[in-house]
């Protein structure tokens, strides 16, 4: 079982290259991947969310990517030669001016002209920077899954301790249910007794407690909240949980409603309030996982 919520840390230093990923994962219903790196790795994004998609299947993830390349590689030099000749014409315009100004004009001059020579580093990243990138986003991934991972175990720890208390509530609904019914049919008796001065129809008040029965007969609820405690147990032990357990706590609180509109007893009604307070603090907690 994996939370959403985690944090890692990625190196890779070799040849030159330094790479330094940082990846920050946070809840949300579906994954939604944002990459802030370097322009020289934007044709690389796809490949980043890629390799992350193959890794995480929910979560707002946050990936940062830090680039310092100090291999010497070759640069390509440009000249405007019509820069040059711009500048070239101003100097004998300037020399016709003042005649009397030393003139200086060299090539150095115009080396040093803004815009006459510039060079231009590679666009894209090479294939050794890329494999960098790719190493340091592993070892970042796999730094978040494990903190993922340990956080999902403590939730899923916290989880089945709120499910205990859940199985242990429905066993108090089911030991108080069979008891419902025959109170009933006793305080009909006392009262039409008491009504009727000990004249009773025990057939009418029979019939009466069977209809009474009927309505808040729950046992259909309680066999599937029985169900679904024992299939909540068993989805906790896969690794993506969370959406199957947002699914399943759905029904729980529609079992928990209907006992509560059918049940017609104060300790039951209890029973069942307590229980759709745990349901809610489950439902709260799933949405941190995966």
């Amino acid at each position: 079982m994996y939370s959403m919520t985690g944090f890692g840390k990625g190196d890779f230093r070799e040849g030159g290259i330094e790479i330094g990923v940082e990846i920050k994962s946070v809840n949300n219903r579906f994954l939604d991947v944002s990459v802030k790196c370097p322009h020289i790795l934007n044709p690389l994004e796809d490949t980043i969310r890629a390799l992350v998609r193959e890794n995480l299947s929910r979560g707002h993830v946050d990936v940062f990517i830090g680039v310092l390349d100090k291999r010497e590689k070759e640069r390509k030099v440009y000249v405007d030669l019509a820069a040059a000749r711009a500048y070239v014409g101003a100097a004998k315009q300037l020399k016709e001016e003042f005649p009397e100004a030393p003139d200086d004009v060299t090539l150095s001059f115009l080396l040093k002209s803004p815009d006459v020579v510039r060079t231009e580093e590679a666009s894209e990243a090479d294939e050794a920077l890329a494999e960098g990138v790719k190493k340091a986003l592993e070892a970042a991934l796999s730094v978040l899954k494990e903190m993922r991972y340990k956080e999902g175990e403590r939730l899923k720890a916290d989880l089945l301790a709120r499910m205990d208390t859940i199985s242990a509530l429905r066993d108090g609904i089911c030991e108080r249910a069979p008891l419902v019914a025959e109170e009933y049919r006793k305080k009909l008796t006392e009262r039409m007794t008491e009504f009727l001065g000990g004249t009773v129809d025990e057939t009418r008040i029979l019939t009466e407690a069977a209809v009474f029965a009927d309505k808040c007969n729950i046992d259909e609820e309680l066999t599937r909240l029985g169900s679904h405690i024992v299939q909540f147990h068993k989805i906790c032990e896969e690794p993506a949980v969370g959406r199957k357990l947002d699914f399943l706590v759905q029904e729980f609180n529609r079992e928990c409603n209907t006992i509560c509109s059918k049940s017609n007893d104060t300790r039951i009604t209890a029973y069942a309030l307590e229980m759709k307070n745990e349901i809610e603090k489950v439902r709260e907690q799933i949405q941190n996982l995966e």
